[in-house]
């Protein structure tokens, strides 16, 4: 479970631009909160749950996540296009094999090559790292 603050904002993160597809949703008028279940694309078995509290509420020391790992086709793909989508590559693919983001409620986002790493490559090996992953 990962609490955000903005849904909106995380399902464009989530969906729009790491692929996941939204399974399912619950809103609970009486509890004042949304879950929206989401999943890789055939892997519905691999769910994250957004929690979504209607009422403002600021998460500090770990009380919203750690971070998820998800493994991609394509780690150097999947980063320029997250890259194109505005995303900021905390921890580049610098080893063909893993790469840290961030999510709209700085969760970290760790996505990892299937199978074995794809060969080093530029600008890929060269890119240093920008802020916290």
């Amino acid at each position: 479970m990962v609490r955000v603050t903005n849904l909106e904002d995380s399902l464009d993160f989530y969906c729009t631009k790491l692929g996941l597809k939204e399974v399912r949703r619950m809103e609970n008028e009486k509890g004042r909160f949304t879950l929206v279940f989401l999943a890789p694309d055939g892997n519905e078995d691999a769910m994250v749950e957004l929690t979504y509290n209607w009422d403002p509420e600021s998460y500090s020391g770990g009380r919203n996540f750690g971070h998820l790992a998800y493994s991609v086709a394509n780690i150097y793909e999947t980063c320029q296009s997250l890259i194109d989508a505005g995303v900021t590559i905390n921890r580049p693919p610098r080893d063909g094999h893993m790469a840290f983001v961030r999510s709209p409620d700085n969760i970290s986002v760790e996505l990892l090559q299937e199978g074995d790493a794809l060969p080093v490559q530029e600008p890929w090996a060269s890119m240093p790292n920008v802020g916290e992953w």
